[in-house]
């Protein structure tokens, strides 16, 4: 019977690269932040002011820069992010200029409107709450 350490590794199936494959690169930063929120079902402790830690990842898909060999450098998008943070961190969201309700829902589409010029573009927002793990995801 031949070692793991020296036994050949199964054949990999052929595969075909495209000559300029779509990459996904992704960073994640959190927040904590408090809001108020009208609900019809748990709805007494919702309208008081709360807090939670979010969780929120972005995506972005495109082809590999040929000079830098990378989709986006992601120092690039930790400052970008950094910025979004700082406008949600220690808030209190019903406050914050441009956010509607502060839903998960809503949290995605603020936060993938304030990176809408980043080239490439977005292709996924996601904001979780990792305490009672309720979750959105935003496709683009």
């Amino acid at each position: 019977m031949p070692s793991l350490l020296t036994a050949t590794p199964p054949a990999l199936p052929n595969m075909t690269v495209p000559v300029q494959p779509l990459m996904t690169i992704s960073q994640r930063f959190f927040f904590d932040a408090a809001h108020t929120l009208q609900r019809e079902i748990e709805a007494e402790g919702s309208r008081r002011i709360h807090g939670h830690t979010y969780h929120a990842e972005v995506a972005l898909r495109g082809p590999i820069d040929p000079a830098s060999g990378m989709v986006l450098d992601l120092g690039h998008l930790r400052l970008r992010l950094q910025s979004v943070r700082e406008q949600l961190d220690h808030h209190l969201l019903d406050d914050v200029p441009g956010l509607p309700p502060a839903t998960l829902e809503n949290l995605c589409l603020f936060i993938a409107r304030a990176l809408d010029d980043l080239r490439p573009a977005l292709s996924r927002v996601r904001v979780w709450r990792e305490a009672v793990g309720d979750s959105c995801t935003l496709d683009l």
